[in-house]
């Protein structure tokens, strides 16, 4: 399952992959992001490098809503990644996190 990772995300850039959620969803499923200050300042408020279960690096960051992003609020992030299948399997294995934290708060 995809994890924060300390490896470093060059060369990583967007493949059209995106995860839907709120930026408190990703913070209940992967840690707190490595980067940000949602302050709108900038070209990304939150960004998380993380890496598939198989290792392969990739990121999560909103890109160019140039305003602080409300907490709760559903936006369209994108995911960067070396490859579209790496960026594929961020997405996937992000979204099962996302869905094991709602079957957990349900249950």
């Amino acid at each position: 399952m995809a994890k924060l990772s300390r490896k470093s995300p060059a060369g990583t850039s967007w493949h059209g992959h995106t995860i839907t959620a709120t930026p408190n969803q990703l913070i209940e499923a992967l840690g707190e992001p490595q980067y940000g200050y949602n302050d709108g300042q900038d070209k990304s408020n939150f960004d998380w490098v993380c890496e598939t279960e198989s290792g392969h690096v990739f990121t999560i960051y909103d890109w160019k809503e140039y305003v602080p992003l409300k907490m709760d609020s559903v936006y369209s992030f994108h995911v960067g990644s070396k490859s579209a299948i790496v960026a594929s399997n961020g997405v996937i294995e992000v979204n099962q996190l996302l869905k094991n934290k709602v079957t957990e708060k349900v249950g």
